[in-house]
């Protein structure tokens, strides 16, 4: 079981950009395809990028491509979303999770971190 823990959370005005960082630690941190959730006050917990164990593939749901990069390093046990262009609706708390499947699919991931709260002021 590997074991998540986020970073790089804060407050940005629109059109910012922030970095988040999911350190891992555990079992075979390469072995897991990685994503990043985001949860909104009242709303449901959506994907919004997707990374293979390789990172040879990613996903990026429609509301942030473009303007989104999801990344991983396997030797350093991390992934990362580099988010420029802020907007506004992009304020929720972010998760970073982890599983075994194809980085597409939100089913996949099964292990998750805390979460860490990004919030873009207008």
């Amino acid at each position: 079981q590997v074991q998540l823990v986020e970073s790089g959370g804060g407050l940005v005005q629109a059109g910012g950009s922030l970095s988040l960082s999911c350190a891992a630690s555990g079992r075979a941190f390469s072995t897991y395809a990685m994503g990043w959730f985001r949860q909104a006050p009242g709303k449901e917990r959506d994907l919004v990028a997707g990374i293979s164990s390789t990172g040879g593939t990613t996903y990026y749901a429609d509301s942030v491509k473009g303007r989104f990069a999801i990344s991983r390093d396997n030797a350093k046990n991390t992934a990362y979303l580099q988010m420029n262009s802020l907007k506004p609706e992009d304020t929720a708390v972010y998760y970073c999770a982890a599983g075994f499947g194809l980085a597409r699919y939100k089913s996949t991931y099964k292990t998750w971190g805390q979460g860490t709260q990004v919030t873009v002021s207008s």
